[in-house]
């Protein structure tokens, strides 16, 4: 396995340690250090870093961090605050979206449940003009959380209103990818930053690279306004010499990144004129969120470190750089 592969593995497996949550999330340091990758812990923080972004000419998906919720209290509460937040995206004219994870909405629980919060979610959505992301988790839930997609559309959600992301690492994403544009969806791909076996996931960064390749080609091609949600600058490179080539002009796909990760890229895109998309998690469930950003990049660990010898550190506004890129 490779160091990307450790890594991920490694973190991942600290993000699920409880204890050390609650440990962590009461270190000041780690607080702060955290901000580097989340907007804050307030919807209000969240939505002043996507004004920023906008007046920068880029665009935000907001997310509410929580996943796998024990308590149905706490799932209807979070699609509370996701409506909210729609709300106030409207009221204050942000070009923005938002991304939901079905496990925060207690998939865990009740899949009636989830789906009622879901179908509440969507229906806002289209009365504010708005636009929801379903995230992609853990390789057993990408079955149910697919079968939830396919109900949103079959009940008059559609392109327009609610999309869904694939993860390039798992040996099953092209198939659905195909399911998917029959479908018409809008797909927003990403690599995958949960610890899965080899029996269902590349084991290997390039394995990975390559999947990844094939199914951005395909969505190019095929897809309705798809996402390209990568960091990595020869899979973008390619990316803009395919577009090219095959005469796929830059207002059919959008770049996506992640708030603090490859701040210098994300300018770069700006600067070259093409749309770019950052996805700004905020809430003070940011442990789990924050250990998979470290265990995605090396460069996010060595970020960690030298933040360890920088008191009081303060994360600088988007375009310029802190730390390791």
């Amino acid at each position: 396995m490779d160091l990307e592969g450790v890594l991920r593995r490694f973190f991942v497996f600290l993000s699920e340690q409880r204890g050390l949550k609650e440990r962590v999330t009461r270190n000041g340091w780690l607080r702060r250090t955290a901000r580097r990758f989340v907007a804050g812990e307030t919807w209000e923080e969240a939505c002043a870093v996507a004004a920023r972004l906008n007046a920068q000419g880029v665009a935000a998906t907001l997310n509410l961090l929580g996943e796998r919720t024990t308590r149905a209290e706490e799932a209807r509460a979070a699609a509370a605050a996701y409506r909210e937040l729609l709300s106030e995206i409207r009221r204050r004219q942000l070009r923005a979206d938002i991304a939901v994870k079905v496990t925060q909405l207690g998939l865990d629980l009740s899949r009636e449940l989830v789906e009622e919060s879901l179908r509440e979610i969507c229906a806002h959505a289209q009365h504010l003009g708005g636009f929801v992301w379903i995230d992609m988790e853990a390789s057993r839930y990408v079955e149910p959380t697919l079968s939830l997609y396919r109900s949103l559309r079959a009940s008059g959600s559609g392109p327009e209103v609610v999309g869904v992301a694939l993860q390039a690492y798992l040996y099953r994403s092209e198939q659905d990818l195909e399911d998917l544009l029959r479908l018409g969806a809008r797909v927003r791909l990403v690599k995958g930053a949960y610890a899965e076996s080899p029996a269902v996931a590349y084991p290997r960064k390039a394995e990975v690279d390559g999947a990844y390749v094939r199914l951005m080609e395909r969505l190019l091609q095929e897809g309705h306004e798809p996402a390209i949600a990568t960091h990595d600058e020869r899979i973008l490179a390619h990316a803009l010499r395919f577009a090219k080539a095959h005469g796929i002009l830059p207002d059919r796909f959008e770049f996506q990144m992640l708030y603090g990760v490859r701040r210098d890229l994300q300018a770069w895109v700006v600067r070259e004129g093409h749309r770019l998309r950052v996805y700004v998690p905020y809430g003070p469930d940011w442990f789990p969120y924050f250990m998979r950003r470290l265990g995605e990049r090396p460069a996010n660990v060595a970020f960690l470190l030298r933040s360890l010898v920088r008191e009081g550190w303060v994360p600088e506004g988007f375009g310029r750089c802190s730390g390791v890129e």
